[in-house]
Formats: C-alpha cells, sequence, structure tokens
C-alpha cells in the first residue's frame, strides 16, 4: 500500500478511502472500498450486508460492532455514511473473504503469527529480525546498533516497573510520556507531530543522539526505582520525571555546546541510507 495523502490510499492502483483518529491514534480505512477491490463485486455495499450476517450467525459479532459508521466522501463528491475499521479488524475481516486476491493477506497474517509463535519460545530471533528489517529498510549499522540497545533497555525499565506493580498499556504510556516529556520538553504526541508522525514508532524515528538521550532517561529511571523500590504509582510518577530531567540536563548541555537542538524533525525517511523500492 503506497501513501497518497491523508484520505486515500492506493492497493493495487485502486482508491482505498480512509481516516486517521488523532485521539485513539489509529488508521480507519473504508469497508467496501476493500471489498470492492478483493471481490471485484459489482455491488460491495450488498456484499458487505451478507458478509455481516454471515458474520454474526457465526459468532463474530466483536468484528462487525468494531465496524463503526463514519462520514466519508463517496464517489458523487458527497459526504456519506459508511462502515470503517481498524487495522486489525480489517485483517480478521479479510481472512471471511473467499477470494484469491485475499489469500496472499491471509498467507502473510499466517506467517507473522507463526513467527510470533517462535519469538515466543526463543526471543532472540525477534532481535535478529529486527536487525535484518532495519538494514533493508536502509538505516546505518550505528542506528541499528543504537535502536537494539534501547529495546534492551527499554525492556529492563518494563520489567522494573512490573515488579513495582507498574500496570501495563496505559500506566506505562503514562510513565513513558512523564519521562519523554522531561528528557526531549514534548510529549509523546508533541514529539510525533514535531516529526510529521502518525501510528509510526517514534523509536524508529529518531536519530542516534535522541535514542542514546532516550536510553539514558529510562536506565536513569531503572536504576532510580531498583534503588528506591517505589510502591504506587505516584512514586513511580515521580521516579521517571528524575530520570528525564538527568537525560534532559544532558540534553541541554549538548545544545549550549553545539548551539544546536537536539531534538530533530528528521524521521525515518531521512534517516535511512537507501530508500525501499517500495517508496
Amino acid at each position: 500500500m503506497n501513501k497518497k495523502d491523508n484520505t486515500i490510499i492506493l492497493f493495487n492502483e485502486k482508491q482505498v478511502r480512509r481516516h486517521w483518529d488523532e485521539e485513539k491514534e489509529l488508521w480507519y480505512f473504508s469497508v467496501v472500498d476493500v471489498i470492492e477491490i478483493l471481490t471485484e463485486s459489482k455491488n460491495p455495499q450488498v456484499y458487505w450486508r451478507v458478509l455481516k450476517k454471515r458474520l454474526l450467525d457465526e459468532g463474530s459479532n466483536e468484528t462487525v460492532t468494531k465496524c463503526n459508521g463514519l462520514k466519508m466522501r463517496s464517489k458523487d463528491g458527497k459526504m456519506r455514511i459508511t462502515d470503517v475499521a481498524d487495522t486489525e479488524t480489517l485483517f480478521r475481516l479479510i481472512q471471511s473473504i473467499p477470494s484469491p486476491k485475499a489469500e496472499p493477506f491471509k498467507v502473510w497474517l499466517a506467517k507473522v503469527g507463526y513467527e510470533r509463535i517462535e519469538e515466543t519460545e526463543d526471543p532472540e530471533l525477534a532481535i535478529d529480525r529486527a536487525m535484518i528489517s532495519y538494514r533493508n529498510l536502509g538505516y546505518s549499522e550505528q542506528w541499528i546498533n543504537a535502536r537494539l540497545q534501547s529495546i534492551q533497555f527499554r525492556k529492563e525499565l518494563t520489567d522494573q516497573w512490573r515488579k513495582s506493580g507498574v500496570k501495563e498499556n496505559l500506566e506505562f504510556a503514562v510513565l513513558t510520556n512523564i519521562m519523554t516529556k522531561e528528557w526531549a520538553g514534548k510529549t509523546i504526541k508533541e514529539y510525533k507531530k514535531f516529526k510529521g508522525l502518525k501510528k509510526e514508532n517514534l523509536r524508529d524515528n529518531m536519530t542516534s543522539l535522541e535514542l542514546a538521550l532516550n536510553i539514558l532517561a529510562e536506565t536513569s529511571t531503572t536504576e532510580l526505582s531498583k534503588t528506591l523500590k517505589p510502591k504506587v504509582v505516584d512514586k513511580n510518577k515521580d521516579l521517571a520525571k528524575r530520570g528525564g530531567k538527568i537525560a534532559g540536563d544532558a540534553r541541554k548541555n549538548i545544545e549550549a555546546q553545539t548551539k544546536k537542538s537536539v531534538i530533530s524533525s528528521k524521521n525515518s525517511k531521512s534517516l535511512r541510507l537507501k530508500k525501499p523500492d517500495s517508496e
């Protein structure tokens, strides 16, 4: 899928309407557009109604209920309500479509699922695959080494947070946001917006120096947590702020010496040595 603009992407030279939800940080795609491409149905709306009924009859209620209505520009230029799905829900729908064009997606999903099982049994495989992926994307070896180190230190921090009773997902995100704001002067959302990102991983779009300071913030927070052994979320918030400040002070010192900002608007496209053929 190649990006055309913020509202339309091209798939097999056919348009698929999409919408970016700033709050949820999710892309939503027009279900009937995808169905039309995969099935070549002359009436994708009817196909979708029949598919919805079959899914409900089979007990796949969650998949159907996650396809909410959203106003999108139709072929006649008017804004009309159409069902949309996020990426995860869309993949689940694709698996239910009996079409030769859907088969490559099904094969790919099966391959990804198998690889995830392999990585659970042997975590080193995930690191090896990440290294190969970054190399194929054109990142420098220096950047790849820094990025893989950042994964290791991030895991040490999240392991320590778990020991301190921090709940995953929401509380991890809150603490990361506090730490990032303290060292970079921006929240995660502000930082991603500054780099022109949406769903992309922020660390994959950091310079080597940004990664180094992020690592310093995370390792400092880890060491503070190990030493002070916080038992409540508010104490973890305080330590995340203190750990971030250590890296923030280092950033300000570097900026004072170099007379330029460490926080860069560069993203992955400008960091890579070469561009993949698909871009």
